[in-house]
């Protein structure tokens, strides 16, 4: 949202709020489900059971369709590829070993280079995101590709867990729904389209937490969705109180992975289970974690390698994760390089479960540290400062006091003055009266993993559960 249409929200009577986030709802529900939904949701749930063989038939088969696609009608392939056969390069296309290592950077310095040339979009979804890094990424869905999507979100991150979008939940996520210097809830909106309840990710402070914990019970809420961070610092306060009343069936992760002592405290203050789920806005992975506690990866979404210095790792053995998308055939990324290390469980032990979809064993990258305000507040992610089109290239937040953040960048070319200036607002409107420094730079510096930190935090961390029962 734009600056200054975020600033006439803010100003807005708050049922009128809850009524453009309803519109806005409505919207989105048209172009995620359909009368087709129900059916697709069957349909992916019974590949669940589906033996390895028929999977790598399956995988095989859409893999050449999407390469084939790629090099004959996505300009920035057809062009690599057309470059390479003047080079003498005679290399197969149908082989994906054959295709190179696909950066971020690439895709954000020329998006529609890679939205294939019998698509309008015009006509299409924009997804807008930052990712974890910083980078702004733009990224193209067919009405096609959003409702298949939304119907396997539908199947694996809702229906696995014995909930569904009919029912009323719940949201901790980094919209600013309400300014940062409010201190009166609400602090949400209530998205009817949606069943959603949008919770202010930046107004979790030890005060202000028992008003989110009402809101919970006066709008029956089901189950909790958001950023772990998020969820462990409502869950944390909800011990402190010794507040019993609060009780959902599940509490869902998204955006950061799930530590031993958060999904005990997010449990334990919300008597459910606490599930992990993987995934991204450029489709080319997505996992969610079943009953027994292992994340299952798709295959329908795409093919992950496992890479150390462009080279494939062995089994079991933790590397960068390397998407080639198969789910958003408008949009292909090919070999992308997601930004995050983990790796792939190559045992092919069918899973307790009873599924035999494959295992993600572990994911690194996301691992952003948590920032601390002087009220008291803890702020677990703060992507969305990037995701308005500004002109840098990679962004580092750095947390030297309570009062002091060091942002440090790589400005692109078209950097001004001004675009600096609205970090600064953004960053005070999400953490209030702090002192911002804008370090731009040629190149962030990497750590041992080979990736550079998003979010670096200086303060002491949380209490642990422990501490909070005794």
């Amino acid at each position: 949202m734009a600056d200054w249409k975020l600033k006439l929200f803010h100003a807005m009577p708050v049922f009128l709020r809850s009524l453009i986030a309803s519109g806005h709802g409505y919207t989105l529900r048209s172009w995620r489900y359909g009368g087709e939904t129900a059916a697709l949701i069957e349909e992916y749930l019974e590949r669940e059971t589906w033996n390895k063989d028929k999977w790598k038939t399956w995988q095989e088969e859409r893999l050449a369709y999407i390469l084939h696609r790629a090099a004959t009608q996505v300009g920035y392939y057809r062009d690599q590829w057309d470059q390479r056969r003047r080079q003498g390069d005679r290399a197969s296309v149908e082989i994906l070993e054959n295709w190179p290592i696909l950066s971020k950077e690439a895709v954000r310095s020329a998006p529609t280079q890679f939205v294939a040339d019998d698509c309008d979009i015009r006509k299409m979804y924009n997804e807008h995101t930052s990712g974890t890094t910083g980078k702004s990424l733009d990224l193209w869905w067919s009405h096609e590709t959003v409702k298949r999507w939304y119907a396997l979100f539908e199947a694996r991150w809702r229906r696995w867990y014995g909930v569904s979008r009919h029912d009323r939940w719940a949201i901790l996520g980094g919209q600013l729904v309400t300014p940062v210097t409010q201190r009166r809830p609400p602090f949400w909106v209530w998205n009817a389209g949606l069943n959603q309840l949008y919770m202010s990710s930046y107004h979790l402070a030890p005060d202000l937490i028992p008003a989110y914990l009402e809101a919970l019970k006066e709008y029956n809420i089901i189950y909790l969705w958001g950023y772990t961070s998020a969820l462990y610092m409502l869950a944390i306060e909800t011990l402190r109180l010794k507040r019993t009343d609060i009780q959902m069936k599940v509490a869902i992760t998204n955006a950061e992975p799930v530590n031993d002592y958060q999904r005990e405290a997010i449990a334990a203050a919300f008597h459910c289970p606490v599930r992990e789920t993987y995934g991204m806005s450029e489709l080319v992975g997505a996992a969610s974690e079943c009953q027994d506690g292992h994340l299952h990866i798709w295959p329908e979404v795409g093919i992950l390698e496992v890479m150390q210095d462009n080279v494939h790792v062995p089994a079991n053995t933790t590397g960068d994760l390397i998407g080639s998308g198969l789910f958003n055939e408008d949009m292909p990324l090919i070999r992308y390089r997601v930004g995050d290390r983990g790796s792939v469980d190559q045992s092919n032990n069918m899973c307790s479960c009873g599924r035999t979809l494959p295992l993600l064993h572990s994911v690194e990258g996301r691992i952003d540290d948590v920032l601390y305000t002087i009220d008291g507040r803890q702020i677990g992610r703060l992507d969305p400062i990037f995701k308005a089109n500004l002109p840098v290239i990679e962004a580092q937040i750095i947390q030297e006091s309570l009062s002091q953040i060091i942002v440090r960048f790589v400005p692109a070319p078209e950097y001004q003055q001004k675009d600096g200036e609205s970090i600064i607002e953004r960053l005070k409107e999400r953490m209030g009266d702090i002192q911002v420094t804008l370090d731009p730079v040629s190149k962030l510096p990497i750590e041992h993993n080979g990736k550079f930190r998003a979010v670096i935090s200086k303060i002491k961390p949380p209490v642990n559960l422990s501490e909070i029962q005794n």
